[in-house]
């Protein structure tokens, strides 16, 4: 099995970093495989909102001079998804969004790719705004009917300057106790795979409010 995690701060050794990989650090020691991707020190634009990649059906999104493409692949093969930001004006960074934006629509537009994926979210605050932004990181995992473990706290991680995230004990708990639940939730579901089947996916139903 393997966990693929995404960075979304510019700072490839900051805070955001610092949380995921204490996650990462405990889904390790289970024995699954993990990779870091950071994100947010590319250069990623926004859906242009073109619908080519429901169109085309081809798990990619239109625009081809970025890592998007390569990232979808990665999370369409992988078993679990970790979702990180910092936290700018009480929400996910912009190049983070952009991306999941993109990644998202295209596994929604083609038959749900990371359906029943183990999902999880984290976010690294100086002081406020970290639960507006895990909500809203969240919002991906739950859309994408993915699977979510959870700690025992919200989680969010403190700390202003790279590498403070690991004086905020709490913080540090909390991302080792949903690493460790994040593992444990993915064995769980891979035995429970071979005994139960998943539902069938319906069509999905559109209800637009103006016709």
């Amino acid at each position: 099995m393997k966990v693929v995690a995404f960075n979304g701060s510019p700072r490839k050794k900051g805070n955001t970093a610092g949380s995921l990989n204490t996650v990462l650090a405990e889904i390790e020691k289970q024995g699954i495989e993990t990779e870091l991707i950071h994100v947010g020190k590319e250069k990623i634009r926004g859906c242009k909102a073109c619908f080519s990649c429901a169109k085309k059906q081809n798990q990619q999104c239109v625009i081809k001079d970025d890592p998007v493409n390569d990232w979808i692949q990665k999370m369409v093969e992988a078993d679990g998804i970790l979702l990180g930001s910092p936290v700018y004006f009480s929400g996910v960074a912009g190049t983070m969004k952009s991306f999941l934006d993109r990644a998202f629509f295209v596994a929604t537009t083609n038959n749900s790719l990371y359906r029943h994926k183990v999902g999880a979210s984290v976010a690294a605050v100086r002081r406020s705004g970290g639960v507006p932004t895990m909500d809203e990181l969240n919002h991906y995992i739950i859309y994408s009917e993915m699977v979510m473990p959870n700690s025992n706290y919200w989680n969010v991680a403190h700390g202003m300057n790279p590498g403070e995230m690991e004086q905020d004990g709490e913080g540090k708990q909390i991302m080792e106790v949903l690493g460790q639940n994040m593992a444990w939730l993915m064995k769980v579901m891979e035995v429970g795979k071979k005994e139960i089947p998943a539902p069938a996916p319906p069509a999905k139903v559109m209800t637009n409010f103006i016709r």
